[in-house]
């Protein structure tokens, strides 16, 4: 069983930032991938970024070039959010796949809401 504890969201004006942190249970050791998906009402959950093991990162589309993912040497994940849109307003949820079992777990989810 993994834990993943989110924290960081909130609400901005439109061009602001916000950094949100995923803390694990578990070492990065036992992860393969660890990254950050996002839903908006009435949407699908869709990936934002993620991050697997070795350290090769993969963005969605729309936040290619504004959003930034990036660990510690422990087991927090960090996504660094700039320019923010009002289109970027989600629900946030921290996941993480373990190596042994290819497990999927999600954290709680953190609101993020960008204001025009």
């Amino acid at each position: 069983q993994v834990q993943l504890v989110e924290s960081g969201g909130g609400l901005v004006q439109a061009g602001g930032s916000l950094r949100l942190s995923c803390a694990a249970s578990v070492s990065f050791s036992s992860l393969n991938t660890m990254g950050w998906y996002r839903q908006a009402p009435g949407k699908q959950r869709e990936l934002v970024a993620a991050m697997i093991r070795g350290g090769t990162t993969d963005y969605g589309d729309s936040v290619k070039g504004r959003f930034t993912i990036s660990r510690d040497n422990a087991n927090t994940i960090y996504l660094q959010m700039n320019s923010l849109r009002v289109e970027d307003t989600a629900v946030y949820y921290c996941n993480a796949k373990t190596r042994i079992g290819s497990f999927l777990y999600w954290g709680q989810g953190t609101q993020v809401t960008v204001s025009s």
